[in-house]
């Protein structure tokens, strides 16, 4: 179908592509596929919780068209729900450490978006902090990504189905970990759906949180809070694997010539997490998805291309 009634029906049913010339280079010798969430509005994920959260506000009697939405986020979220403040007609106020991306808060702003930067060494717990402030303007609505259940819910009503759909014999899923939403939701639907398939967790090793260390600071934008979120729910995660922050770079940077594929750091890392563990494992002929959150032009100025 390319012809839509509003911007939001294209949401999700984002293209499963096969990456051929990826598993040649690094010989894996099993069927790999990049979910390439880019493909989505807002051209990452995080545009699927942000309309599934935002709606359900609306649909309770939560938020009205004064409300004002106000969110703690380290960057693709925030996207995700100025883009619902701009066709939902809300204010929309995003905090973020200010050590996120230029391009990020361009995008935030672009879409009419204001932004708050929290200082860096407080994390996105500073953010979050400040956002409760504001929260004391009774218009202002914090979603809560990081509790609210509509994010995972996003991912088990559409994400997870969208992947069994067009590949129902999937062995394993790689995804990393931030809020918790998008592993916690896809795989509530493979426990119920297709309990044969494994679900790894990734992480950063500077940063291993969800293994129960303490949490470091990492390069890896978009996964590890330093927290573990309420909406991670271990008990639909079979493994949890980590990577440096320099290997996410690097396959961040050698993945677009090979695929012609433009990804984030986070996919980078997602992608190298699964190289480590095939060869680690010594997996064969298997069907291996890896989540891509993004794509790569939120990231030019960081340097990760250069």
């Amino acid at each position: 179908m390319s012809l839509y009634d509003n911007i939001l029906e294209t949401i999700g049913n984002t293209p499963l592509v096969r990456l051929h010339q990826f598993e040649e280079a690094f010989d894996l010798k099993n069927q790999i596929y990049a979910k390439l969430e880019s493909f989505n509005p807002g051209n990452n994920v995080k545009t699927r919780p942000a309309y599934q959260m935002i709606s359900q506000l609306y649909k309770s009697k939560i938020m009205t068209k004064d409300s004002i939405i106000v969110e703690a986020t380290s960057g693709n979220t925030g996207i995700g729900l100025a883009m619902m403040g701009a066709y939902f007609k809300n204010k929309t106020i995003i905090v973020m450490p200010e050590k996120v991306s230029k391009e990020r808060i361009d995008l935030i702003k672009h879409y009419g978006g204001q932004v708050i930067l929290t200082p860096a060494e407080q994390g996105i717990q500073g953010s979050k902090n400040k956002a409760n402030e504001l929260a004391e303007n009774p218009l202002v609505v914090i979603p809560s990504q990081f509790e609210n259940q509509e994010n995972p819910r996003a991912h088990y009503l559409h994400t997870g189905k969208e992947l069994l759909d067009d590949l129902p014999d999937i062995d394993y899923i790689f995804i990393g970990v931030g809020t918790g939403g998008t592993i916690s939701g896809i795989g509530q639907y493979f426990n119920e759906h297709s309990s044969k398939t494994k679900i790894i967790a990734i992480e950063p090793s500077e940063s291993q949180v969800l293994q129960g260390q303490a949490a470091h600071p990492h390069k890896i934008a978009g996964i590890s809070p330093g927290f573990i979120p309420e909406n991670y729910r271990s008990a639909y995660v079979d493994q949890v694997v980590s990577v440096s922050s320099e290997e996410a770079w690097k396959m961040t940077k050698c993945f677009v010539p090979l695929e012609a594929i433009s990804i984030g750091i986070s996919s980078g890392a997602a992608l190298q997490a699964a190289v480590n563990y095939i060869k680690k494992e010594k997996i064969i002929n298997k069907n291996i998805v890896v989540i891509c959150p993004d794509s790569g032009e939120k990231y030019f100025s960081t340097g990760v291309f250069e």
